[in-house]
């Protein structure tokens, strides 16, 4: 490629385009694995879709996370997808990448406790055994925090501007009145990641993080992965003024940004995206991309 190599391009993305790109990887695989080998069509889906029944679940606690990234069909993942990136643009606006991902898989948890609760408790679901896959939890999380936390905002669908908070009403209505006509699981599943999505952001605007601790845990994951470094020998290194004096220049300009950032931050809880002018709206488009 004239710019780089895959792993160029793959690291020039931003956290939800990087999401995706892995949806879009497995979902292949799983698709031509079983075909070019002539396996059963879900012998890798069995491993990682998340089952209805609870000693099921226990067999493989992993699935409350890892059935978010199979989906049924090439138009399931279109939309998932679809929705997700939009959502996430709004959504990277506004906060960092650590952000996103908590909401996210908060969500598909969330969506996934949903689906097991309900699928053991109410007599209308016994019948059913079929186990569930896709990313719809997250993405229902990642959308309604975003039509919540800042709900007036305004967007434009083809020919009229909608605000958000219609946008996330819709969805969430469509999952209630389907319930009975079929997919009832994906339905609460996405009904679960909504309810987590719209609590998150409730939560975030009176101040309280409530995916502080689970985003501390994805931050041990990540260092469990990293390669460990070899230390160099210590040595005495001896710096001029100038030196200093450039060095604590560089920190003062990160800590004016970041303090920038929270001021918009804190101006959108207290009245609203809308309250913002084009040019704070502008950095806070530029720092979610620095991302």
């Amino acid at each position: 490629m004239g710019n780089g190599g895959l792993r160029y391009q793959y690291a020039r993305l931003n956290i939800a385009e990087k999401l995706i790109v892995v949806n879009i990887l497995v979902f292949v695989v799983d698709g031509l694995l079983p075909f070019l080998f002539r396996l059963e069509a879900d012998f890798i889906e069995k491993w990682f879709w998340l089952p209805k029944g609870f000693f099921d679940f226990f067999s493989q606690p992993w699935s409350i996370v890892t059935y978010s990234f199979f989906h049924d069909n090439f138009l399931h993942i279109l939309f998932n997808m679809f929705v997700l990136y939009f959502a996430s643009r709004m959504l990277l606006n506004l906060f960092d990448s650590k952000k996103f991902l908590s909401i996210y898989f908060l969500g598909v948890i969330a969506g996934g406790l949903a689906f097991l609760l309900s699928y053991n408790v109410f007599p209308a679901f016994l019948e059913n055994t079929m186990p569930m896959i896709g990313a719809s939890a997250g993405v229902m999380a990642v959308l309604i925090f975003v039509c919540t936390y800042i709900p007036n905002q305004s967007i434009r669908l083809i020919f009229f501007n909608v605000k958000l908070w219609h946008i996330g009403a819709f969805f969430v209505l469509m999952d209630l009145v389907q319930i009975p006509l079929g997919n009832a699981g994906g339905r609460i599943a996405h009904l679960g990641g909504a309810l987590l999505g719209y609590s998150y952001a409730r939560q975030l605007a009176n101040g309280n993080d409530i995916g502080a601790g689970f985003s501390k845990f994805l931050d041990g994951l990540g260092n469990l992965f990293k390669k460990t470094e070899k230390k160099a020998p210590m040595k005495t290194v001896y710096r001029n003024q100038g030196q200093k004096a450039k060095m604590s220049q560089a920190d003062y300009g990160k800590q004016a940004h970041q303090r920038q950032i929270d001021a918009i931050l804190d101006k959108i809880s207290k009245s609203g995206y809308e309250s913002l002018s084009k040019a704070e709206k502008d950095f806070l488009f530029k720092a979610g991309k620095e991302e």
